[in-house]
């Protein structure tokens, strides 16, 4: 056992020895850290191997990486979000097929993320996996693409639902008016901004306190939405038909034929099942991230999509006519459904509980895009890395990357002040980005067959499940850049391809004027070794005094 190498190192040494870029001119570049395997747990040891210090405390559980996983989606309150889109494309039978067919269809897209988060556990995600899974000569170009494709889709995945919770408390508020008070765009930009601001000082917090506030989601989230089916089912006393709930196509939306009108129905389920990775980006704050992650994916994805379509049939039963909730002064139907349902106090009690959901939600998904940030600057991928890769002495969080990626979700939602269009852009921007992030790997796994699998993986239905995924993707992109009513004006314009546009200039254009003189893809900080002394100049606190901030 004395001075042999473990297998990793041999492959870490020829990787750090790049021979396409320049030094960086973000960061400058170090030595890589030696690692004394011996030393480490499985998880570090592993971390170590693909090139990376551990620098997080391991702190989330079982129970909390699933809960984690499922206040991402927030499924309750995100349907209740987006439930009016199916509701515009065609009626009660949108909602209902559409939830059905695209919810399985993003399984398979989260099914295959699954099995490369276990492959490749860092806080990199799917980016970092493209350091495998591509052909070396491509991997600074093809992560660089991915890893941009990523982030937008975070920031607006975010942005969103921070919305999303701006509009609920209005709503709530208008309710408790008894609708006096109508919620101008103005004032939901102006409490979305301030409830962001609120969700980044709690991702302020050490990463032990996030885990408690993150296990105690998932009972709360699963008890509202068992009671607000069974609220709903017991207390509406004019139910429609089955054969409207199951075959109605009444479309809203100006395009013909209706069958085109009701694709635009498969955003509702789209955005809720989305950010699949987002579990991957705290891989290194897990205990046995390449089980824990993947199983908390697929668990949590699974209960969303069952529990997610039932809701949506409930909520088809007992909504009455679509044109009327859809006329509601406070824009939110579901709120608006128990409203009418329940009364007053059950609209509250159902719209505060929302709020209180996409809450968990959009605190968990800073949590997981502060961590996106932090580990693309570590390889050195964005401008000011060294800022952004700052690790806080009192907290073992980077605070400087929560704050940025919260200030980027409230920019990107003052378009909102223009035009509502530019918002709802904002939620098809979502489901495109991410799903274009995971994709790029998933075909290069398919393609070039470099891909060794975790303990978590899909046998020999792989590659079934993994060209699904792209297929699907490849179709429901072309829906969502489409405008979503006609005729077409400047106030109902689909904005996404020109957000789309505008983030691909600047990432090519970053790419050109410095990326491709100093990015060659993840960097190596650490060498493993097993049973070879360290030199005192290589001790791994170096690693992590080097990412903290002084106190």
């Amino acid at each position: 056992m004395a001075n042999s190498i473990d297998n990793g190192q041999q492959r870490l040494d020829s990787e750090a020895k790049p021979t396409r870029r320049k030094s960086s001119a973000v960061v400058d570049e170090l030595p890589a850290a030696i690692v004394e395997g011996a030393d480490l747990s499985m998880a570090d040891r592993r971390l170590a191997e693909m090139g990376y210090v551990q620098v997080y405390k391991r702190e989330f559980s079982w129970l909390s990486c699933f809960s984690f996983a499922l206040s991402v989606s927030g499924l309750f309150a995100s349907v209740a979000t987006t439930f009016s889109y199916p509701l515009y494309a065609g009626g009660a039978a949108s909602a209902v097929w559409c939830w059905f067919i695209s919810g399985g269809s993003c399984m398979c897209i989260a099914l295959s993320v699954s099995e490369l988060v276990s492959a490749y556990p860092t806080s990199g995600g799917l980016y970092f996996t493209c350091k495998y899974l591509a052909p070396e000569a491509w991997v600074p170009e093809i992560s660089w693409l991915c890893g941009w494709l990523n982030l937008l889709g975070q920031v607006a995945g975010v942005a969103s639902t921070e919305y999303g919770c701006a509009e609920l408390l209005l709503a709530a508020v208008s309710m408790g008016s008894d609708f006096t008070y109508i919620p101008t765009t103005g004032a939901t930009v102006g409490v979305m901004a301030a409830i962001t601001i609120f969700h980044g000082a709690l991702n302020s917090m050490k990463t032990s306190a996030l885990e408690k506030l993150t296990k105690t989601y998932v009972m709360f989230h699963i008890g509202v939405l068992v009671a607000a089916c069974i609220t709903l089912l017991v207390m509406c006393k004019d139910k429609n038909s089955t054969t409207y709930v199951w075959t109605s196509v009444t479309p809203d939306s100006g395009w013909s034929p209706t069958g085109f009108s009701f694709l635009f129905g498969f955003l509702s389920a789209s955005w809720t099942m989305t950010d699949y990775d987002a579990t991957a980006h705290i891989a290194e704050e897990i205990q046995d991230p390449e089980l824990k992650a993947p199983w908390s994916i697929a668990s949590a994805l699974g209960f969303t999509y069952v529990g997610g379509w039932l809701f949506t049939i409930v909520l088809t039963y007992c909504m009455g006519d679509p044109a009327v909730v859809l006329a509601s002064p406070i824009d939110q139907p579901v709120a608006q459904i128990f409203y009418n349902v329940t009364g007053k106090n059950g609209g509250l009690f159902f719209t505060c509980a929302a709020f209180i959901i996409l809450n968990f939600t959009a605190m968990t998904a800073i949590q997981a895009g502060s961590r996106t940030v932090w580990a693309y600057s570590r390889d050195e991928m964005l401008p000011l890395s060294r800022i952004w890769y700052k690790i806080n002495k009192k907290t073992d969080t980077p605070l400087y990357s929560v704050w940025l990626f919260s200030i980027c979700c409230v920019l990107i939602n003052l378009i909102g002040l223009g035009s509502y269009a530019a918002v709802a852009a904002i939620f098809n921007l979502t489901a495109i980005a991410l799903d274009w992030s995971y994709c790029i790997p998933i075909i290069c796994k398919m393609l070039y067959g470099k891909f060794e699998p975790g303990p978590w993986h899909l046998g020999r239905a792989s590659i079934f499940i993994n060209a699904w995924a792209v297929i699907w993707t490849l179709f429901v992109s072309i829906i969502f850049i489409l405008p979503t009513f006609r005729p077409v004006t400047p106030s109902n314009m689909n904005y996404v391809s020109v957000i789309i546009a505008a983030v691909a200039l600047f990432a090519v254009g970053y790419w050109y004027a410095a990326g491709r003189f100093y990015y060659f893809g993840p960097r190596v900080k650490a060498q493993l070794v097993i049973g070879v002394p360290r030199p005192a100049s290589d001790e791994v606190s170096d690693e992590k005094s080097d990412t903290s901030l002084s106190k």
